[in-house]
């Protein structure tokens, strides 16, 4: 795909979606980082129902870590691997207190130090908290990037590698918004609906369908 597609596509998904933002819900980065260590294998819409009751309880380091494992995994068991993430979470909280002033770090190596952070949450929290031009590839990303051959890449490194080195950089800032956006409501799995699609005739996919 030449330079000139892709400028179309990204002009075209920011004029039909001017300011995308992540669909978890959130109000401070520490509240952002618990629900993507949460939503991992997870839906957003499950992520939130279990936040919109345990934010209003425990939404610091320190109250989370003061619910203990069993309360904390009282209000997150709806969600997968809640086990683990319920330990990951206290861990990390205890390493914020400890190593960060109980705040979320803004550089990837100290977000990738905390237990559960993995690239993919420490590059949403980067992007969406912090305002820094990453790339969170998850699998809409990269079902979306091998598709339309935006940045088509045999792993979720090479995709993100190729996006950020790809996309024009007025767009790279909102293009994680938008990709997932894409591929969780227009170009999804099974079926993608071609018929609806905004960059229809920009994508590169050969097997278009008639949905919409």
């Amino acid at each position: 795909m030449n330079a000139s597609k892709r400028h179309q596509i990204f002009s075209r998904l920011r004029e039909q979606n001017p300011h995308p933002t992540t669909e978890l819900e959130y109000s401070t980065p520490f509240e952002l980082l618990i629900a993507v260590i949460l939503s991992a294998q997870a839906t957003d819409v499950g992520v939130n129902k279990a936040t919109r009751k345990l934010f209003p309880v425990a939404n610091t380091p320190e109250s989370i870590l003061a619910l203990g494992l069993e309360k904390l995994k009282s209000y997150i068991r709806t969600i997968g691997l809640y086990n683990s993430k319920a330990e990951n979470i206290l861990k990390t909280c205890q390493q914020l207190i400890e190593h960060h002033n109980s705040s979320v770090p803004s550089t990837r190596e100290a977000l990738e130090a905390l237990p559960g952070v993995g690239r993919k949450t420490a590059n949403v929290v980067l992007n969406t908290a912090f305002g820094q031009p990453t790339m969170a590839v998850d699998t809409h990303i990269f079902r979306v990037s091998n598709r339309t051959r935006i940045a088509p890449g045999k792993n979720v490194l090479e995709v993100e590698n190729k996006l950020v080195r790809f996309i024009p950089t007025e767009f790279l800032l909102d293009a994680h918004h938008w990709l997932i956006l894409h591929g969780r409501y227009v170009c999804v799995a099974r079926k993608p609906k071609c018929g609806a699609c905004i960059i229809e005739d920009l994508c590169e996919y050969k097997d278009k369908t008639e949905e919409a």
